[in-house]
C-alpha cells in the first residue's frame, strides 16, 4: 500500500498526475482506465470507468425512486434516527470494527490537494501572503505606535509638575506599558499541531480507512499535520488504537459537526484541507448548510474543501425497498444508519452559499457488474473541490501574525 502511494506522490511531484479542476467538465485525466467500447465485452471486467447512461435507464432509475419513496417512515421514527443518529454509528462500529470499509488508496489520485505543495511554491505563497500581513500589521503598530507616543507626551507633561515621588511612581507605569508595547501580541495557546506548516482535517474518519493511507504518506512531511474527528466515539477509539497511529503527527477526537456550539480543539482559520467524504450524506438534509457553513469557517484563505458522496440514482438508492424512506432522496438502512442521494446542483448551491469558490464539480458514473450473476448495476458520486476564497480580512491578517 505504502509503494503505491509513494510512487502516486513522486509522479504527482514530476508533474505526470494532472490536477481535475475543470467544473462541470469531463477530467483532463479519466476517472479510470477502463472505458467500455465494446458492450459485449461488458462482462470482462468488474467495474468500468465514465459511463453515460441513455434515457431508457435513467427513466427505469427515476421510477424505482418513486416507487421506494411513495411510503415515508413515520415521523417519530425518524425523530428517533436522528436524536440517536450516533448510537447506530457506534453499534455499527461495534460490529464491524475496522473491517467493513476499504483502505481508501484512490484517494491521492482524486485529490492531490491533500499532498502539501511542493517548497518553491509553498515559498511563494507564503511571500504573497506575508506582504499582505505584514502590510496590515505595519499599518496597525503605526497607528498604535503613534496613538502611544502622543499618550506619553501627555503623560510627560502632566507628571512633570507633580512631586518627585509622584513622577517616580508614573514613570514606573510608563516603563510597564513600553514593556507591553514592546512584546507585541500576545500569541494564543499552544493547540495539538500549532507548529505544522499544512494542517488537514477530515470529517467522520470513520475507522481511519482514509487516515491511515495519509498518515503514511505525511511520513515524507513532518511539517504536516491530520486531524480526524467522528461523532461515533467507538470509531474514534478504533483510530487512536491503530498500530500506524502517531499523536505526533494526528489527532483524532469525538466531534458533532452538526453541533455548532461545540469547539475544536483548534482555532478558525488555519486548515489547508478538509476531507469530506461519503459523511454529508448521512446528515439530515435540514443541517447539511450549516454544518457546510461551519466547515467553512475553519479554512484559511486559499484552503480547499475537497467532497465525494453518493449521486442521485446510484445503485445503493434504488436497492431501498419502500417504507425507508425519510424524506425525498434522503433514506435510512436497516441498522439506523441514513444516506441521501445528492446532484450536482444540490452540491454546488451548498458549498458556494458558505462562500467558496467552486473548482471542481462532476458526476463520476460507473458500471459495476457480477460477472458470475451477469448483473450490471450502475455506480453514481458526486465529486467537488471548493476553494476558500484568497482576499484577507484584518481579522484573518491579526490572526496569521499571532500565529508566527
Amino acid at each position: 500500500m505504502s509503494g503505491i502511494w509513494r510512487n502516486s506522490i513522486f509522479c504527482l511531484r514530476r508533474g505526470k498526475v494532472p490536477q481535475r479542476c475543470q467544473s462541470g467538465n469531463p477530467p483532463v485525466a479519466p476517472l479510470g482506465s477502463r472505458i467500455l467500447t465494446d458492450p459485449a465485452k461488458v462482462f470482462e471486467h468488474n467495474m468500468w470507468d465514465y459511463m453515460q447512461w441513455s434515457k431508457e435507464e435513467e427513466a427505469a432509475a427515476r421510477k424505482k425512486v418513486e416507487e421506494n419513496s411513495a411510503v415515508r417512515v413515520l415521523l417519530e421514527e425518524q425523530v428517533k434516527y436522528e436524536s440517536e443518529a450516533s448510537k447506530y454509528w457506534d453499534t455499527f462500529y461495534k460490529i464491524h470494527k475496522n473491517k467493513f470499509f476499504k483502505d481508501r488508496n484512490w484517494l491521492l489520485r482524486e485529490f492531490p490537494e491533500i499532498l502539501p505543495v511542493d517548497q518553491n511554491t509553498e515559498e511563494k505563497a507564503k511571500e504573497f501572503l506575508w506582504d499582505h500581513v505584514k502590510t496590515n500589521a505595519a499599518n496597525s503598530f503605526s497607528r498604535m505606535h503613534c496613538a502611544t507616543m502622543l499618550e506619553e507626551k501627555n503623560h510627560y507633561k502632566k507628571s512633570s509638575v507633580l512631586s518627585d515621588g509622584q513622577s517616580k511612581a508614573g514613570s514606573n507605569f510608563s516603563n510597564l506599558d513600553s514593556e507591553e508595547h514592546r512584546k507585541g501580541p500576545l500569541k494564543p495557546e499552544p493547540f495539538p499541531g500549532s507548529n505544522a506548516t499544512f494542517r488537514i482535517l477530515e470529517v467522520g474518519c470513520g475507522a481511519g480507512n482514509s487516515v491511515f493511507p495519509i498518515l503514511d504518506t505525511l511520513q515524507n512531511a513532518p511539517e504536516s499535520f491530520l486531524y480526524c474527528c467522528d461523532f461515533s466515539s467507538g470509531a474514534v477509539e478504533l483510530v487512536k488504537s491503530h498500530s500506524a497511529y502517531r499523536a505526533a503527527q494526528c489527532c483524532a477526537f469525538v466531534h458533532d459537526v452538526c453541533d455548532d456550539g461545540l469547539p475544536y480543539p483548534f482555532p478558525d482559520g488555519i486548515l489547508d484541507v478538509i476531507l469530506l467524504v461519503f459523511v454529508l450524506s448521512s446528515i439530515h438534509p435540514d443541517r447539511m448548510q450549516g454544518v457546510v457553513n461551519r466547515l467553512s469557517k475553519l479554512l484559511k484563505p486559499g484552503g480547499m474543501l475537497l467532497f465525494r458522496d453518493y449521486g442521485r440514482y446510484d445503485k445503493t438508492q434504488l436497492r431501498f425497498k419502500m417504507g425507508h424512506c425519510l424524506s425525498e432522496n434522503f433514506y435510512v438502512r436497516g441498522d439506523g444508519t441514513r444516506a441521501y442521494f445528492f446532484t450536482k446542483g444540490e452540491v454546488h448551491n451548498m458549498f458556494c452559499k458558505a462562500g467558496l469558490d467552486e473548482k471542481q464539480n462532476l458526476v463520476d458514473r460507473r458500471l459495476q457488474v457480477n460477472r458470475k450473476k451477469q448483473v450490471k448495476m450502475h455506480r453514481v458520486w458526486v465529486q467537488g473541490k471548493f476553494q476558500k476564497p484568497l482576499h484577507l480580512t484584518q481579522k484573518n491578517s491579526n490572526l496569521i501574525f499571532s500565529l508566527s
